[in-house]
């Protein structure tokens, strides 16, 4: 009987460390897409920023491709996509928290002002 015992803690540990392992491997992917995304995203738009400026006809200067939209456009769509990723790996509850709402309840029934 207690060797039962014994082995169920074991795969429940063993459980636990596995949840936690595929867990800092999801933080590690979002912070190496992180990663990415400002390395490639900088060398977009400073290509985008000379092209703009070495113009031929020399439309935009410097402030001018500077504020030009196609200079951030990859970095807002594919911003778009590394928000939903983060909201994948760290979750919504991140601003309510998991007991919000029972505290919010407790913190009004103590107050009797509703």
């Amino acid at each position: 009987m207690e060797r039962i015992d014994n082995t169920k803690s074991s795969f429940t540990e063993e459980h636990k460390y596995l949840l936690a392992k595929k867990r800092v491997e999801k933080i590690k992917g979002f912070y190496i897409h992180l990663a990415v995304y400002i390395v490639v995203n900088i060398f977009i738009s400073a290509i985008i920023i000379y092209g703009l400026t070495n113009d031929s006809d020399g439309e935009y200067g410097f402030t001018g491709a500077i504020t030009h939209f196609g200079t951030y456009s990859t970095w807002l769509f594919w911003g778009i996509g590394l928000f939903f990723h983060w909201l994948g790996v760290f979750g919504t509850n991140l601003f309510f928290g998991k007991d919000w709402e029972k505290r919010k309840i407790e913190k009004y029934m103590d107050d009797h002002k509703f």
